[in-house]
């Protein structure tokens, strides 16, 4: 268990304040719409539909974003969008919630990725996804790097959100993870399948079980499975932090030289897991941005984790909704 102070809290909270964090990785738009069925379609044996509400939310990498934004940092998102209506509704969301938006580039090649959920009578009719997963073209992926480049001295932070829709190639990775080293910015991977050992040399490496087992090609359910996957990842990446997320067994925290430590799961009572990974990975970079060491990072982003977890639905975490809920529990 981490032993953290009253005292440290509100140090960290207030250091909280105004941390710069880019966010660099798949920006997606997730679009609801909301309605009644009241008949079957004659042209199909499929239910119809009648629109009463719809509305569009940050998702992946620009969710990571709006966590930074409630947590009281300033989010610099990184990232790719078609030149189309999705990609007109994303900018729209950007400008009203006051997130800078120069690092968004439009590519004209390729469509704004965007999720859009049709649901009736409280039930999920289906999803459809516009996306493409082609790597980036070399011209994007150029823009992308002269911007972090042009930045790079600005930001306390930089996360790498990877979600396989094609921006973070693995020159990319590269290039970004070495001019994060040379200028001593800590950087944290929040990693799908594709890519994942292409993120070597990190501040904090944080895979999910089903991503660490899937990629390790074995199944991890005991503290024996912990402890061999996060030694291995840690080992073949160099990084300087692994944090494995458990889901209902918490978060298990490796570094280097050092006993692996593991930490509960905070959620009282789980609702919707969505989002979660994109909360602790925002509140986890926040923290160590903050001043905060791996653990007390690590225990924050496992509380913030927790919380979401009690939410339906995607939901940002709120500083002061965060360290209350620690504080009341110290």
């Amino acid at each position: 268990m981490v032993d953290i102070s009253l005292e440290r809290l509100n140090d960290l909270k207030n250091k909280f304040k105004d941390r710069k964090i880019a966010v660099v990785g798949d920006m997606m738009l997730d679009c609801y719409f909301w309605g009644d069925v009241k008949r079957i379609s004659p042209e199909a044996p499929v239910p119809i539909v009648e629109v009463g509400n719809e509305f569009y939310r940050f998702g992946g990498a620009a969710n990571v974003a709006l966590n930074i934004l409630k947590l009281g940092g300033i989010p610099y998102p990184v990232g790719v969008i078609g030149y189309d209506n999705y990609g007109t509704i994303f900018t729209s969301l950007v400008n009203e919630s006051k997130i800078p938006d120069d690092g968004i580039i439009v590519d004209e090649e390729r469509p704004t990725t965007a999720k859009t959920r049709v649901i009736a009578d409280n039930q999920h009719v289906v999803r459809i996804d516009k996306e493409s997963k082609e790597y980036l073209n070399g011209k994007s992926q150029a823009k992308i790097f002269d911007y972090i480049e042009k930045n790079i001295k600005n930001f306390d932070g930089i996360i790498l959100q990877d979600y396989n829709k094609g921006v973070l190639t693995p020159a990319l990775i590269e290039t970004v993870i070495r001019l994060a080293n040379q200028n001593k910015i800590l950087i944290t991977v929040d990693p799908k399948f594709n890519n994942f050992f292409n993120y070597k040399n990190v501040t904090v490496f944080k895979p999910n079980r089903k991503e660490a087992e899937d990629v390790l090609g074995m199944k991890i359910r005991t503290d024996e499975d912990v402890s061999a996957a996060g030694k291995k990842i840690l080992e073949k990446l160099n990084a300087e932090n692994v944090l494995l997320t458990l889901g209902e067994d918490g978060i298990a925290v490796f570094e280097k030289g050092k006993d692996l430590k593991k930490m509960p799961t905070k959620a009282r009572k789980v609702a919707d897991v969505s989002g979660a990974g994109d909360t602790v990975i925002s509140t986890l970079t926040m923290a160590l941005a903050a001043g905060a060491d791996i653990l007390e990072a690590s225990y924050l982003a496992n509380y913030a984790g927790g919380i979401v977890c009690e939410e339906v639905g995607i939901v940002p975490i709120e500083i002061d909704r965060l360290f209350s809920t620690i504080i009341e529990e110290l």
